[in-house]
């Protein structure tokens, strides 16, 4: 009788040893899984962050360049002259226009 007590045993262990060993496995191969996928991730997200990067050097390159502000510039110093010339003009007129109406008769 103390036979099977100790065959069941040593089954029941050796039943319990396979099992840990299956288990053990199975996280290993979960965890290989996961490292695989983070270096895949790893290396979209560098890709992503050198394309980010040379666009952000495009930027700073285009936003750097002053000759499109300079000529844009220019335009408008030459347009705020004209409207200066215009405005003079025009207060000319109604100064006028002004002097002309306090003679002439209303009804």
């Amino acid at each position: 009788m103390w036979n099977w007590a100790i065959y069941g045993a040593l089954i029941a262990g050796f039943v319990a040893g396979f099992a840990a060993i299956a288990y053990l496995l199975v996280r290993t191969l979960d965890a290989w899984r996961a490292f695989k996928r983070l270096r895949r991730g790893i290396g979209r997200e560098l890709e992503r962050l050198a394309d980010l990067g040379e666009a952000t050097a495009d930027k700073v390159g285009t936003a750097t360049d002053t000759a499109k502000v300079e000529s844009s510039l220019s335009r408008l110093r030459a347009d705020l002259a004209r409207f200066a010339v215009l405005r003079q003009a025009f207060d000319e007129a109604e100064h006028t226009f002004k002097r002309f109406a306090f003679v002439y008769p209303r009804k």
